[in-house]
């Protein structure tokens, strides 16, 4: 198996065919293997698992998994990694290597079809610049067990934060609505090659196999999210107002109160629970 985090192994191999780094896919390779041996093992992937990996890069991760799952699907959209992920992950033969852009793809469909049988889990050093949607896309796909991801450590702070805490935000909450965050582990920008100017962390999103928060319609429960985070220094009341026209400022504070939140109280702090209460009371003022 071919040493791909060893530096001297990795930059022969990258000049052997011409590959340079693009900074507008924000390519940062490992040169440190403990780190994707700790993403795979926390992560808890072994022989009855399905791994779909995004960006497998030049293999560090993927090399990983396929030592532990029963299947590995790696989605890479730089086709520059051809030869030499051909190199360094060619000899596994519980890999399919898929070519372009995840987020166009049916994942659903992609995991009923290729981990039958097996525990579908994501993993990935997602690029710093299209973390959000890739998790989005990944959370709402619905279908796997846990999604295990490297990224900026200030998002993974933000995915975990608390209610009333600076990084709680309405990603948090998308976040925590479908899974719960466990924060693993940190990785300092000299674990790669070339260095980000952050430190990562690794998270992983365990996925809630139920969310019992009475929410009747989840696209109103977000929208009402969304407001609640538009004013983040202003009264609830003045999102609500904002965000939904039809209730206007005097509607906004009548839900607020029939929820038992204070009229001063900030979206900033309320909980899942707190936000799928007043989803409800929204819902339930709508014209039948």
């Amino acid at each position: 198996m071919v040493d791909v985090c060893n530096i001297q192994v990795m930059k022969p191999l990258l000049e052997q065919y011409g590959f340079r780094f693009s900074k507008a896919k924000g390519q940062n390779f490992l040169i440190a293997p403990w780190v994707p041996e700790s993403i795979a093992r926390e992560a808890g992937v072994d022989d009855t698992a399905g791994v779909l990996e995004i960006g497998p890069g030049i293999g560090s991760l993927t090399q990983q998994l396929c030592l532990r799952a029963e299947k590995v699907c790696a989605v890479e959209l730089d086709s520059r990694l051809k030869p030499i992920l051909g190199q360094t992950v060619g000899e596994f033969h519980n890999l399919e290597l898929l070519w372009g852009d995840v987020l166009k793809l049916d994942i659903p469909a992609l995991v009923r079809e290729r981990f039958r049988g097996l525990r579908p889990m994501a993993c990935a050093n997602l690029p710093y610049y299209i973390t959000s949607p890739i998790l989005t896309a990944l959370l709402e796909a619905d279908c796997f067990e846990s999604v295990t991801v490297m990224v900026q450590k200030e998002v993974a702070q933000r995915i975990a934060a608390a209610p009333g805490t600076a990084d709680y935000s309405a990603f948090t909450i998308f976040c925590q609505y479908y899974a719960q965050p466990r924060l693993l582990f940190d990785v300092s920008a000299h674990c790669f090659l070339p260095q980000p100017k952050v430190t990562s962390s690794v998270i992983q999103l365990q996925v809630r196999t139920s969310r019992n928060w009475n929410v009747p319609d989840e696209a109103l429960f977000f929208r009402v999210v969304r407001a609640g985070f538009a004013m983040r220094r202003k009264k609830l009341s003045n999102g609500l107002a904002s965000g939904f026209p039809e209730l206007g400022k005097q509607g906004a504070a009548d839900v607020i109160a029939a929820c038992d939140l204070g009229e001063n109280v900030r979206g900033e702090t309320l909980s899942i629970p707190q936000f799928a209460s007043i989803a409800r009371e929204i819902a339930a003022r709508k014209p039948r």
